[in-house]
C-alpha cells in the first residue's frame, strides 16, 4: 500500500478510550476524542459497554474522516479480556470485565485445571485476569449461552472484527496472563483442549498484518472516500513496548504506567520468575517472550489522589528530605489481587501529625519502591524508559533513579500506545523529542527503602530481598 500521511488509533484502556490521528511522518498526534470506559453491572455479570463504545468509535472517526483525515486504522486495547461471538456474529455473552470476582466453588475448579506456570508462565490471578479463568467460569455457569459460542477473539481484534469483518487472534493479547498460550514456544497451551475450545479460536494473524479494508456500509457511515485499511491491533502494555524494540538494543527496561504499572525487561529470560509474586511472561508484537511485571500504580494513584486530594508535584520533591527522615511511609496494597506483594494490606507508618505534601511524598517513594522491586524480579538490567502519567512525577522519577543507582529516562506525555499501535500500520519510529534524564542519590534513601521492606511481611513468602 501507498504510505498513509495519517494513521487513527483506536486505544481503549481499562478506565478511558479514545480515538487519535496520528501524523505519520512525525508521530505527533493531531486529533484527539475520549470517553471513560464504564462496566454495567447489569445481568449476568460486569460487563464493558461495548455498544457504547463502537457508537463513540464510529462517532470519532466520523468526525475525523472530515478533519484531519486519515489513511488507515490501528488499534490498541487493555489485556485480559475476551468476546464470545455467535454463529451470527452477535455476543453469545457480554464481554466479562476482568476485576468480576467468581465463586469459590468455580476458583477451585478452574486452580485444578490451569496449566503450571512452567508451560504458560502466566501467574494465577485474581478474578478473570486470567482469561482461561473468564471462559472457565463463563463455560461453567452459562452453559446454553458458551454453547452457542462460535468465535472467541482477542480484544483487540475484536474490534478489528467490527470494522472488516475478518476475525483474528494476536499473540501479544494471547501471551499477557491468559493461561492459553506458551510464549516458549509460540503456540496454543493445553488449556485451550482442557476447555474444549480450540476450533473457536480465531486464526492468530500478526500485529502488522492488514486485515482487510473497512466494511463498505461502516465505511458509508463514516464517511470514508476510499479504501481504509484496518490492522490486526496490539495488547497496549505491547504497544508501549514496541517502539523502543524497534530503535535500541537490549538490555534496558521500559515501565509503561497506566491503569496498571508494567515492567518489561528486554534482554532478559524466563528463568528466575517467581508466579507468586506478579512476575510473568508477556509476549511482544514480533511473538518474543519478554520477563514482565506489573501491580496497578495508577488505580492506587486514583485511589491516593481521591483520599489526599490534587497532587502537589514540587511540594513532594520539597517535602522528601523530612519524610526520609521521618520515615513516614506507605506500605501495599492500595489495590488488592495484584503486585510483588500478595496478601499485603495497606498501613501507613509514621504518619501521625503529618501533612498532606508529606503524605503525598510518602505515596511517590511508596510507587517508585513498588517500580523497583517489580524490576528486580524479573532481572531488568540497562536503562529504565518510564512512559505514561509516571513520566510527570519527578519525585517518583528521582526516587526511582536513586534506587536503582543507574539512569531513568522519562518520555512525559502521551502513554506510548498510541505511538506504539500506529507503527503497525508502518508509521515510523519517532524518537521522543521530550525526554528528561534522572540519576544520582537521594541521601538516607536506601535506610528508608531497608525500613520499608521490614515493615512487609505477607503469608507463605520469604522477606523481600
Amino acid at each position: 500500500m501507498n504510505e498513509p500521511g495519517k494513521i487513527a488509533v483506536l486505544d481503549i484502556g481499562k478506565t478511558n478510550a479514545k480515538v487519535v490521528v496520528l501524523d505519520f511522518a512525525t508521530g505527533q498526534e493531531i486529533a484527539e476524542r475520549r470517553m471513560p470506559n464504564r462496566v454495567l453491572s447489569d445481568p449476568p455479570y460486569p460487563h464493558y459497554d461495548t455498544e457504547a463504545l463502537w457508537t463513540f468509535v464510529l462517532e470519532a472517526l466520523t468526525n475525523f474522516a472530515q478533519q484531519p483525515g486519515f489513511d488507515a486504522i490501528s488499534i490498541t486495547t487493555h489485556g485480559a479480556a475476551a468476546v464470545l461471538l455467535d454463529d451470527t456474529g452477535n455476543l453469545a455473552l457480554p464481554a466479562l470485565d476482568y476485576e468480576h470476582q467468581y465463586p469459590e466453588e468455580i476458583q477451585k475448579a478452574y486452580a485444578a485445571l490451569r496449566p503450571p506456570f512452567s508451560e504458560t508462565f502466566s501467574p494465577p490471578l485474581s478474578g478473570g485476569l486470567n482469561v482461561g479463568a473468564q471462559l472457565h467460569y463463563q463455560k461453567t455457569v452459562f452453559p446454553e449461552d458458551f454453547a452457542r459460542v462460535r468465535t472467541i477473539l482477542t480484544y483487540p481484534q475484536y474490534w478489528a472484527w467490527r470494522l472488516t469483518g475478518v476475525a483474528a487472534n494476536e499473540v501479544t493479547s494471547l501471551g499477557c496472563h491468559t493461561d492459553l498460550w506458551r510464549p516458549r514456544e509460540g503456540a496454543y497451551s493445553s488449556l485451550v483442549d482442557a476447555l474444549g475450545i480450540r476450533n473457536f479460536m480465531a486464526p492468530v494473524r500478526s500485529a502488522f498484518d492488514a486485515l482487510g479494508p473497512v466494511l463498505p456500509e461502516i465505511a458509508e457511515r463514516i464517511g470514508l472516500m476510499k479504501p481504509v485499511q484496518v490492522y490486526c491491533g496490539i495488547h497496549d502494555s505491547n504497544a508501549s513496548l514496541l517502539p523502543h524494540l524497534i530503535g535500541r538494543e537490549p538490555p534496558f527496561a521500559v515501565v509503561s504506567t497506566g491503569t496498571w504499572v508494567v515492567s518489561f525487561a528486554a534482554g532478559g529470560d524466563l528463568d528466575h520468575l517467581d508466579p507468586e509474586r506478579d512476575t510473568l511472561a508477556n509476549v511482544d508484537a514480533y511473538g518474543r517472550a519478554v520477563p514482565s511485571s506489573r501491580f496497578m500504580g495508577g488505580r492506587e494513584f486514583e485511589l491516593l489522589t481521591a483520599e489526599l486530594g490534587e497532587f502537589p508535584l514540587e511540594a513532594a520533591l520539597a517535602a522528601m528530605p523530612a519524610v526520609i527522615e521521618k520515615g513516614v511511609m506507605l506500605l501495599p496494597n492500595i489495590a488488592a489481587g495484584s503486585g510483588p506483594f500478595p496478601g499485603h494490606e495497606r498501613q501507613w507508618i509514621n504518619d501521625r501529625g503529618t501533612s498532606t505534601d508529606e503524605r503525598w511524598t510518602a505515596a511517590c517513594l511508596y510507587l517508585a519502591l513498588m517500580t523497583e522491586t517489580c524490576l528486580h524480579l524479573i532481572g531488568a538490567k540497562g536503562p529504565v524508559l518510564v512512559e505514561g502519567p509516571f513520566a510527570s512525577n519527578a519525585a517518583y522519577l528521582r526516587t526511582l533513579a536513586s534506587l536503582l543507582g543507574r539512569e531513568v529516562i522519562a518520555l512525559p506525555g502521551s502513554t506510548g500506545t498510541s505511538q506504539g499501535a500506529a507503527l503497525l500500520a508502518g508509521m515510523p519510529s519517532v524518537e521522543a523529542k521530550k525526554f528528561a534524564r534522572f540519576e544520582g542519590r537521594i541521601h538516607h534513601l536506601t535506610d528508608y527503602k531497608e525500613s520499608w521492606r521490614r515493615h512487609i511481611s505477607f503469608p507463605g513468602h520469604r522477606k523481600p530481598g
